[in-house]
């Protein structure tokens, strides 16, 4: 580094220092932000929302399992070439923090919070002299590879907001100088190439700090030398399984899933209206072709196509989940709340053992056993992609996972901005047992969410605050006769797929209740077999199982999963109004509700046994073509939400009428 350039930098880090210590609260700033397009709703600082009820008690079980003691036995995390060490040295250990950073807060876990600070300050003060964070070559690539910066600088985001720390902001403006610098020199490759738009999410943020208009040509950059998203949907390709010796990063599923939020990112640089559409079509696209019903796309780990045998990668889930909560900030759309919450209640805890401590690398909607699988449905994954376990097939998800509940426990609520004389507020995105505590204009406001959604249909919502200000509530579009009472008044309707705003002048405490009917719902899906779900949660066979072990150690030990009850089942259901063949029944919402000892609720519906429908590849054959017959006998059967079913069936044939 020359001199001047030296001097230049050491200008710039007086002047950081010089500064007031920007917080979040001043991210709306009207004259900081010329260049971007307002947010509709801003994500409050990590730490503002705590999770209360069942939703605490799953953070608590997550801090127990293996987010909590990863950094204690596995080489990636305990000797990572991040704090010095010889192991892995590439995305895992930002992977990591970048979920463990929000778990730690969002529970506000002094131990997990001193953990958090040993890593950031070594991470800090390691960081090199021309901006680079962590090691310098990793992962066999030659030159600087810029994609393990973009996830470090989501975790020092997400520190910052909740420590304040000083040293932060100038940490990550060095080193987004650093990662344009790279980009003048290199295009962007491999795997940031494909996920651009994390580091243009930082970058907004970092400019709304900073109002450094150097951010913007960087940005820019990025976003040219990245993969066309919004192109390749609008000239979509891929409408069928990929072949193992065809798939290409495009296909990817973890790319996509990161993508799906990529251009609502860049619509506050470009202000484009087709920007601002571009999620929804994507979305629309995955569904028709990748879809399952439990609202993520197959990836096993390439385009899969519908058939519910095929895997989802676990990477993928959360990552969807984020792209969503991205999303809800960015364009306030309501029907991203319901698609959030469709996967964080179904997919996430799917795609884990009961106590958070094994995971799957990929999960299936028809998971009718979970084996080591030399001859397997799966595009390109290996044998042991679907055990439960601390690594099965790739240790990414290892790393990754950890980010679904803390990031959607943070995303819970978040701030409007003042606009046309309405001051600002807060806004209800999505729904789970929570605590916010924030202020707006200056006044603090405390709200406490009561609930047991998605298990139930009520909410309860008390505000405590003093002064005007809207509060905007999101009502599921399934939500057909949904109703408000506030205050003991009388309750109104609200129409579903909306935002509801109450503005009103608030004094001392004030309780709101929510009423979301929820009715069965029959949706017909992969040749015409029928899925069933209610609100927000999908329902799944309850088959008995049996966990066989088969290496490592308790309690991050890998299990085989066998089935020892019968799964193969058709439904009978009334084609006119499936819905009225089923029937509900609510207990209990315990310690664990996605536990798979105690469901909160369950369904009751019959069925006939289809002893043609077989195992194929080790995993249960596409669901046979409905209408179907059986001579079996009519029993009752036993639907649970697919979160608790660790074996299952989501998509049942159909027994003709």
């Amino acid at each position: 580094m020359n001199r001047q350039v030296q001097l230049c930098l050491g200008l710039t880090l007086m002047a950081f220092a010089a500064a007031p210590a920007f917080g979040v609260e001043d991210t709306m700033k009207k004259d900081a932000t010329p260049a971007l397009a307002p947010l509709t709703y801003a994500p409050l600082p990590l730490g503002s929302v705590h999770g209360a009820g069942w939703l605490q008690r799953q953070l608590n079980i997550q801090a127990d399992g293996l987010s909590g003691h990863l950094e204690e036995f596995w080489p990636d995390i305990k000797d990572s070439g991040w704090m010095g060490g010889k192991a892995e040295g590439w995305e895992r250990a930002p992977y990591w923090l970048d979920g463990f950073v929000p778990l730690a807060y969002t529970l506000d876990d002094p131990k997990l919070k001193a953990t958090v600070q040993r890593w950031m300050d070594y991470i800090l003060t390691h960081q090199h002299e021309d901006g680079w964070l962590g090691p310098f070559k990793s992962a066999g690539y030659k030159d600087y590879d810029v994609w393990p910066q973009f996830i470090i600088l989501k975790a020092l985001r997400q520190y910052f907001e909740a420590s304040n720390d000083d040293r932060v902001v100038p940490a990550m403006m060095r080193c987004a100088k650093k990662i344009d610098d790279t980009l003048r020199d290199k295009p962007l490759f491999d795997w940031g190439k494909y996920r651009w738009m994390d580091f243009v999410l930082v970058a907004q943020w970092l400019y709304e700090q900073t109002g450094e208009a150097w951010l913007i040509e960087a940005m820019d950059r990025a976003h040219t030398q990245g993969f066309d998203w919004r192109g390749h949907y609008e000239n979509f390709k891929f409408k069928e399984k990929m072949a193992a010796d065809k798939c290409i990063l495009d296909t990817h599923v973890v790319n996509n899933a990161m993508a799906m939020k990529a251009s609502g990112v860049w619509s506050r640089q470009s202000r484009d209206a087709g920007d601002r559409a571009a999620p929804d079509q994507m979305m629309k696209i995955l569904d028709t072709y990748h879809g399952q019903v439990t609202g993520i796309l197959t990836g096993d780990e390439h385009y899969a196509g519908n058939s519910p045998s095929q895997g989802t990668e676990c990477c993928a889930v959360v990552e969807y989940m984020f792209s969503l909560e991205t999303l809800l900030s960015v364009l306030g759309e309501p029907a991203f709340g319901d698609r959030l919450e469709r996967i964080a209640f179904n997919a996430l805890p799917g795609t884990f053992d009961a106590v958070l401590w094994r995971h799957q690398y990929v999960q299936q909607a028809n998971q009718a056993q979970c084996r080591l699988s030399v001859d397997r449905v799966y595009t390109n994954n290996g044998p042991d992609a679907n055990l439960f376990g601390l690594e099965p097939n790739y240790g990414c998800c290892t790393a990754n996972f950890s980010q679904g509940w803390p990031k959607f426990t943070a995303h819970l609520w978040m701030k409007s901005p003042a606009a046309d004389g309405v001051p600002e507020g807060l806004a209800a995105v999505a729904w789970a047992p929570c605590t916010v505590d924030t202020k707006l204009d200056g006044k603090p406001v405390h709200v406490e969410e009561r609930t047991d959604y998605p298990f139930r249909d009520s909410i309860e919502v008390l505000v405590r605050a003093d002064g005007r200000f809207p509060l905007s509530l999101r009502v599921p579009g399934w939500a057909e006769g949904a109703t408000l009472e506030i205050a003991g008044e009388t309750a109104v309707p609200l129409a579903s797929g909306a935002f509801h705003t109450v503005d009103r002048e608030w004094k001392g405490d004030t309780t709101l209740r929510l009423k979301f009917p929820m009715t069965a719902k029959v949706e017909r899906r992969y040749n015409i077999s029928a899925a069933v779900s209610r609100g927000p949660l999908v329902y799944s066979l309850q088959i008995g199982s049996y966990w066989k072990h088969l290496r490592g150690e308790a309690p991050h030990d890998d299990f085989e999963v066998f089935p020892t009850t019968p799964w193969n089942y058709a439904l009978k259901l009334e084609n006119s109004e499936p819905g009225k063949a089923i029937r509900f029944e609510e207990g209990p919402v315990g310690e664990n509700p996605f536990g798979p000892a105690d469901p909160p609720v369950h369904a009751v519906v019959q069925g006939r046994l289809l002893p043609d429908w077989t195992i194929e590849h080790n995993a249960a054959a596409p669901p046979p073509q409905s209408p179907v017959v059986s001579e079996q006998p009519l029993v009752d059967l036993t639907l649970v939400p697919y979160g608790t079913a660790k074996l299952r069936i989501t998509e049942f044939p159909v027994l003709a009428e």
